[in-house]
């Protein structure tokens, strides 16, 4: 259920707080299982749900100033997307951190003493049995729960949630299906549809000429999904989810140098959207994006996209 969120950036928090650390990309069926625990020990001990994440992702900025790109995660989520999911989940404050030289150089101690307990007034922290913190990632539980005893606060940690293969949700498994289009997997990963929402912007307006309108959404940077054509609905426009066939990718059809844009052409339905918050939730992997000799082949394509799109909508229906 949503409430309303406080997001504070590189605030100090006023009211004392129950805590949880973490990227939270994605608020996949793990998280949501920590985040329910954490905000049920928040009611009773009369504390504020909230959440520390970092912006850049720690391992970023690690992979920006080693200049080694291959260590920086795709994002799964944009930081709008993660807000309302974590709202949903009932955290009633975030807080967003800058990660930078300072922050990667505080050690284990100051950063349980003048960050956990000055900064965000934290009287309970909830974290995985795995979480290491500090310069070079030198605190852990252990360390943590000897600084608990000392400052009186509590700390409790949560085991690994696994789905029914045994396999751990792990925002790393879910960017791995986003990857290569599992859709079907990463939404049972999500406990819901995957979903990217953005504002509607001008485009070149080429869809028209071919009689197939779209609307076009900017995507995050290093977008955890694969480039490719996906069966959707349309959320923020009308009182009924839309069904629409959408593309993720360059354009390279069109465009020789194109940014990664989210088109999406809305079956037979007609609406104008420019500016409009909207949000695209997935539903099917259709097929790769690909380079298409001229206007009129694309053209076809995108009819057989249509095509099946809609006999996916008339066997599942929204």
């Amino acid at each position: 259920m949503k409430n309303s969120i406080k997001l504070y950036r590189n605030q100090k928090a006023v009211p004392t707080t129950a805590l949880t650390i973490g990227n939270f990309d994605g608020v996949h069926i793990g998280h949501q299982r920590l985040l329910e625990h954490l905000v049920k020990q928040a009611q009773l001990r009369q504390l504020q749900p909230t959440v520390l994440t970092f912006s850049p992702h720690p391992r970023e900025f690690f992979g920006l100033r080693e200049q080694r790109p291959e260590l920086i995660p795709t994002r799964i989520s944009t930081l709008r997307d993660k807000v309302a999911a974590l709202s949903c989940c009932g955290i009633q404050a975030i807080h967003l951190q800058t990660f930078n030289q300072a922050m990667a150089q505080m050690s284990a101690e100051d950063f349980i003493q003048h960050f956990l307990l000055e900064q965000l007034n934290m009287r309970y922290l909830y974290v995985g049995e795995d979480f290491r913190f500090g310069h070079r990632r030198s605190g852990d539980i252990q360390l943590l729960q000897e600084a608990a005893n000392r400052y009186g606060f509590v700390v409790e940690t949560m085991e690994d949630v696994l789905d029914n293969q045994q396999v751990r949700y792990s925002s790393t498994e879910l960017r791995n299906a986003l990857a290569f289009g599992q859709i079907e997997k990463a939404n049972a990963f999500l406990g819901r549809q995957y979903t990217i929402s953005g504002h509607v912007i001008h485009g070149k307006k080429l869809g028209r000429t071919i009689g197939i309108p779209t609307l076009n959404i900017p995507v995050m940077p290093r977008c955890a999904l694969r480039s490719g054509v996906y069966i959707v609905t349309v959320h923020g426009l009308t009182e009924q989810p839309l069904p629409a066939i959408a593309s993720l990718g360059v354009r390279p059809t069109v465009e020789a140098h194109g940014e990664v844009l989210l088109e999406v052409h809305i079956l037979h339905h007609s609406v104008s959207a420019y500016g409009k918050m909207v949000s695209i939730a997935f539903h099917q992997y259709v097929r790769d994006e690909e380079k298409f000799s001229d206007l009129q082949v694309l053209k076809a394509a995108i009819q057989e996209d249509i095509r099946i799109t809609q006999h996916y909508f008339d066997i599942h229906g929204l």
